[in-house]
């Protein structure tokens, strides 16, 4: 390469001063490029790489009716709200959602994969607490009866047991990452009053008592978790409109395996039902952690 370099009198021609130009913006840009790597603004997409998640909970969490399982013991899927979110924010994930799983389940099987380098932590639990799903599973199946009863004693046990237990778990989990952004999420809202399948034996006056306790599991969870300072994430305003017999439907009916997959959001319920709902919620919390 010749040397741009002129003597005195002998002026620089326009492509000679263009290219010296050039080559100066050229290592300014390298310069600069090298600069905005190092620092927080210029490192934006590397941070979020490095954002440490943890999955707790339930089947509403692992997936479970969502397809694509990874883990046929808990049914983990690939379509659940964890793993999309991850991959969407691009955080390292420690799925351990657990279809089945109650407050001790978390507690005894799922909290050890927190510590102090936990950024985030999301849980959807208490369902299967109340017995939620035993009443869903018993009051839905063709021939079963009128489960007055049994709504009544799982609306019970929300208002009376399950308050005291999610404010024990909810201190371990800030115990176990006193660093982490928190988000629970909450349960849908499943019938619309339609009886559009007789496996779905349920009459109007059920379901929408079924939806009322929904509701009030809804409540008491968002409750306490914010006497925590954690977020409640609300999936039922997404839902609303793709419950059971609605179409598109995000919400399983009565189905086979019935205990496993009735009732549970399908891949857009867990892709269009719950995903926006947290990405809403925790915006705030992945931009100050990439910034």
């Amino acid at each position: 390469m010749s040397s741009v370099h002129t003597s005195p009198d002998r002026p620089r021609s326009f492509w000679q001063r263009l290219r010296a130009r050039a080559l100066g913006a050229t290592v300014v840009s390298a310069a600069t490029g090298l600069l905005l790597a190092l620092t927080p603004s210029g490192a934006f997409a590397q941070e979020t790489a490095h954002i440490n998640y943890v999955a707790l909970g339930d089947s509403y969490t692992s997936g479970a009716g969502a397809g694509s399982y990874f883990d046929f013991g808990c049914l983990r899927s690939n379509n659940a709200h964890p793993r999309l979110y991850a991959n969407q924010i691009g955080a390292n994930l420690n799925f351990q959602a657990c279809s089945g799983a109650r407050i001790p389940d978390v507690r005894n099987n799922q909290m050890g994969a927190l510590s102090p380098d936990t950024d985030l932590v999301t849980m959807g639990i208490g369902g299967n607490d109340t017995g939620w799903v035993d009443v869903l599973i018993s009051c839905g199946t063709p021939f079963t009866g009128p489960c007055w009863d049994d709504i009544a004693e799982a609306e019970w046990y929300v208002q009376n047991v399950l308050p005291g237990e999610l404010d024990a778990l909810y201190g371990e989990i800030r115990a176990a990452a006193p660093n982490a952004q928190v988000g629970i999420t909450g349960y849908p809202r499943l019938f619309n009053g339609d009886r559009c399948s007789w496996l779905v034996d349920l009459s109007y006056a059920e379901q929408m008592a079924l939806n009322n306790a929904a509701d009030l599991l809804n409540d008491v969870i968002a409750g306490v978790a914010a006497n925590h300072g954690f977020t409640f994430i609300d999936v039922r305003p997404t839902f609303d409109g793709h419950v059971v017999c609605d179409r598109p439907t995000y919400i399983h009916g009565l189905r086979f395996p019935i205990v496993k997959e009735s009732f549970h959001p399908n891949a857009s319920g867990q892709s269009q039902g719950y995903l926006p709902q947290m990405t809403a919620a925790l915006n705030s919390f992945v931009e100050s952690a990439s910034a």
